[in-house]
Order: structure tokens, then C-alpha cells, then sequence
């Protein structure tokens, strides 16, 4: 699934993505390819990822929102 990442300065990662964990306001949750459509508050914490090539990221947030709809991550964060 595709996936950006994007703060009020600049986009932080775009790229395709294995799974995703989101620090969601009311805890933590995984998403992966065909998730159904949500949009989700998120609260300070750590966004972990998986990329294709099994390389995993990790980015620290002060809180959001995503948007997940037809295999396409929308993250909007501090």
C-alpha cells in the first residue's frame, strides 16, 4: 500500500508499505494492505512501519490524523 507521511514543514516519507502501527488516540492499531476505509485521530507517540524491502522505520509524532482509503495512507502530523 502507498504510504505518506506529511508535517506543516514537509512530506517526512512517501513510498509503498507492508504494515503500518499507529499510536491512535484510543491505542495503539496495525494496518495493512486492503484495511478498511478510516480516518482515525493519533496521539503523541511512534509511528513503526515495514517497507517493502523489509526495511522498518520509526517516527516519532506529536499527534495527527490518517486517512486510510483503497490501499492509499494519508498521515497528517506534527
Amino acid at each position: 500500500m502507498k504510504l505518506e507521511i506529511i508535517t506543516p514543514d514537509k512530506k517526512l516519507f512517501e513510498g509503498s508499505v507492508k504494515y503500518i502501527v499507529f499510536p491512535g488516540s484510543e491505542g495503539s492499531f496495525g494496518v495493512m494492505d486492503n484495511h478498511a476505509p478510516m480516518i482515525s485521530s493519533l496521539k503523541s507517540g511512534k509511528l513503526e512501519l515495514v517497507e517493502e524491502n523489509n526495511n522498518k522505520l520509526e517516527f516519532s509524532i506529536n499527534g495527527g490524523v490518517v486517512e486510510i482509503l483503497k490501499n492509499k495512507v494519508i498521515v497528517l502530523v506534527d
